[in-house]
């Protein structure tokens, strides 16, 4: 598969009151990402947030922290995508997931954004759904009304150690997505 991944990026929210809340599943990945490669995320205003460079299977790879809150994430993607001309197949955006519970993570391409704000604002900005995901379970709170106030509430401590362990089993699979890989790893992530 010709498809490989130069830009990944994680949803969540900038400030200290949403740091550990379970919308910033996605911040907390590409966090985890640049410690592995032993980079440092820096604050780039042209791209409206965090980013760095990593080397992953000998190629460049961006890594990508929106700072424009979750609503207006497409801005932060397009501007970076847009600048190194980076075709919307070849991105990689990491964010929580209500339909799926914690601890499980999933691979998918494209797709709908399933009322996540996030997900919805990138698809606008650029023009296409076309892009990879790693869904993050967060579980639901069982009632669609709650669903704002929960996804910005800290997890449980049980709930925060199986999303600890779910984004660590997509993080070892980070080279082979990277490749592009997806159905081999799709397979892995799937049955765990």
């Amino acid at each position: 598969m010709s498809s490989r991944i130069q830009l990944i990026v994680g949803l969540g929210n900038p400030g200290a009151e949403y740091v550990d809340t379970r919308h910033n599943a996605g911040f907390w990945f590409v966090d985890q990402i640049a410690g592995r490669y032993g980079a440092s995320l820096r604050n780039e205003s042209k791209f409206h947030g965090e980013a760095c460079k990593v080397i992953i299977e000998s190629r460049d790879v961006w890594l990508l922290k929106p700072m424009t809150f979750m609503n207006r994430s497409g801005q932060s993607v397009a501007a970076l995508a847009n600048f190194y001309k980076i075709p919307v197949e070849n991105i990689l955006v990491v964010h929580d997931e209500l339909d799926i519970p914690a601890g499980d993570i999933r691979l998918k391409q494209g797709g709908g954004h399933g009322g996540h704000n996030g997900l919805r604002d990138i698809v606008a900005q650029m023009g296409s759904k076309d892009f990879m995901r790693l869904r993050v379970g967060i579980d639901h709170p069982g009632n669609a009304k709650q669903v704002a106030n929960y996804v910005l509430k800290k997890p449980s401590v049980d709930d925060r150690i199986s999303i600890e362990r779910a984004l660590d089993a997509a993080e070892s699979e980070i080279p082979a997505i990277v490749k592009g890989e997806y159905q081999q790893v799709m397979n892995r992530l799937h049955a765990r």
